[in-house]
């Protein structure tokens, strides 16, 4: 597996499983366990997901197979405890649920409520060692460089939606430039604008031999973007791994960027023509 070094020299994975909308216990254990098998290590759950008792589970049932320290499991902290005693509470019960010791990264998942006392908790656990890193969901770059000036410690991580249609150039670059590790939550877009069928991906991915879904994850590691798409089928999980056996060329990363859609946009066929030309380079 591909990592990267977070900006406190901890080590995480590129690539991992989101469980984002795995609502049913059962499934999302089943799911998790699949993903360790699969050899998965960064799985990324919420307190606002209702699921971590079931992620907990299956980290447990898989300890014999995966030791703790291979793990690096995120979680997240919901604005209903935006509080210094809320974030207290909310490490405290994550880690409850997951059967954890301690947590690899832990964020503030959105910008509301009292995000800056929030924070000095999480910086707390952070040095006492409940918490390997720490970081913010959601954040734009002109709050988090307002965030990052009036705290101590720099956020190591800012998730945010990424992917084909939104390809957030300028706040991954703002991160990139500040030391902060970007991560794509929503790398598929959720499913929509057809995604798994698109003309562009598929074009591109016919040259190696990888599904659009594929091309999707990869343009997003060469980035430096980590990714956690989310899948309950063992088959796309097996798929969604295999994206380090193949490079994208420049070309393909042009025209891929070049799916940006603004919001209530409509693609032409004229707009997806323009865009395949880009890709035309030799085999």
């Amino acid at each position: 597996m591909q990592t990267v070094k977070l900006n406190n020299e901890v080590i995480m994975p590129q690539l991992g499983l989101g469980v984002f909308q795995v609502w049913d216990p059962a499934e999302t254990q089943q799911t998790v366990e699949t993903a360790l098998e699969l050899g998965y290590r960064l799985i990324d759950t919420a307190a606002a997901y209702h699921n971590e008792t079931a992620v907990g589970a299956a980290l447990a049932a898989s300890a014999s197979k995966v030791p703790r320290e291979e793990l690096f499991v995120t979680s997240k902290l919901w604005v209903q405890d935006m509080t210094y005693a809320g974030a207290q509470r909310g490490v405290r019960d994550s880690l409850a649920k997951l059967g954890l010791d301690y947590l690899d990264l832990y964020l503030i998942h959105q910008p509301i409520g009292d995000v800056y006392g929030a924070w000095r908790a999480l910086e707390e656990l952070y040095e006492v060692g409940k918490i390997r890193a720490i970081g913010v969901s959601n954040f734009s770059p002109a709050l988090l460089a307002a965030f990052t000036h009036f705290n101590r410690i720099k956020p190591a991580v800012n998730q945010i939606p990424i992917n084909v249609f939104q390809p957030q150039t300028a706040p991954v670059d703002y991160l990139q430039a500040n030391g902060i590790q970007p991560e794509a939550w929503g790398p598929f877009a959720e499913g929509r604008h057809d995604l798994f069928t698109n003309e562009v991906l598929t074009k591109i991915g016919q040259r190696y031999h990888k599904t659009p879904a594929q091309v999707a994850i990869r343009w997003l590691i060469q980035r430096g973007v980590v990714v956690i798409p989310k899948s309950t089928h063992e088959q796309r999980l097996q798929e969604n791994l295999e994206v380090f056996d193949f490079e994208l060329l420049p070309a393909d990363m042009v025209a891929i960027t070049e799916l940006e859609m603004p919001q209530n946009h409509v693609r032409t066929a004229a707009d997806v023509e323009r865009i395949l030309q880009i890709t035309v380079h030799e085999d």
